[in-house]
């Protein structure tokens, strides 16, 4: 499905990370991990073509990437941020309706069946459809972050992109988001997901790619990736695995004072 050939990414002339090697299947769920500043948010925004790799390519089932019409990258990949900016004016029903737009010609602007079904599921999914009609400025920082997963899941794509989806929830609802990416990938989209949460990318991820030291440090199953020695080379701290039924887990190794 998605294919990155020595890609090599910059942000503001920074080099961030070079010559990445990965092949992303339909079915699977990938967690993007690496400390701050090391370029997963770069990384989402170059396979949705909002930037432009300094070297090396992204192919969507064997089509170049930034070759594409954006109309068509947008019916192939949704992108999910929480830094938009939107209307204070927006339901919620509204700004989920937006991933809708690249099912429609410039000079359609009346809503489908298939719009309107599209929507609802979205907002059933994150359960935010009580809140459809409320105003996008009365939600909380953690209600909108389910918004705008809603609005990237209604744009009904093979490939859902996400940046940093759990920042703003509590621990239940993201468990319960991730929860329903893992199954999304597992019926049949990529879905790729930059987290902070070790331990949750362990448990719910299919493969890890760990980002450090201006590389992709390993892109592997969690069980090969939570290693003490990956983790020390790509945050600088060290680290106690545990193994548990759900998958491996870290802890930091903390010295008492």
């Amino acid at each position: 499905m998605i294919e990155l050939q020595r890609l090599s990414i910059a942000a503001g002339g920074r080099p961030l990370v070079h010559d990445i090697d990965a092949l992303i299947a339909t079915g699977e769920f990938i967690a993007v991990l690496g400390p701050n500043g090391v370029g997963k948010t770069t990384l989402l925004r170059v396979l949705c073509g909002l930037a432009t790799p300094m070297t090396g390519a992204v192919t969507v089932e064997g089509a170049k990437l930034h070759d594409l019409p954006s109309a068509e990258r947008a019916r192939r990949i949704a992108f999910v941020t929480s830094d938009d900016v939107m209307s204070e004016a927006l339901t919620v029903r509204d700004v989920v309706a937006i991933g809708r737009f690249p099912h429609h010609a410039w000079w359609q602007w009346r809503s489908t069946e298939e719009d309107d079904a599209a929507v609802a599921a979205a907002l059933d999914a994150v359960h935010m459809r009580a809140f459809s009609d409320r105003l996008l400025t009365t939600l909380s920082s953690g209600e909108r972050q389910r918004v705008w997963i809603a609005m990237g899941l209604a744009q009904e794509t093979p490939i859902l992109l996400l940046d940093e989806p759990t920042s703003h929830l509590d621990v239940r609802v993201a468990h319960d988001i991730l929860a329903l990416l893992r199954k999304l990938a597992h019926e049949g989209r990529a879905v790729i997901c930059v987290l902070h949460d070790l331990n949750d990318a362990a448990a719910y991820a299919d493969r890890l790619m760990l980002l450090g030291c201006e590389r992709m440090l390993a892109f592997n199953t969690p069980g090969a990736v939570m290693t003490p020695e990956l983790i020390q080379s790509a945050y600088g701290i060290a680290v106690e695995r545990i193994d548990t039924p759900t998958g491996p887990r870290v802890f930091a190794s903390i010295t008492p004072a």
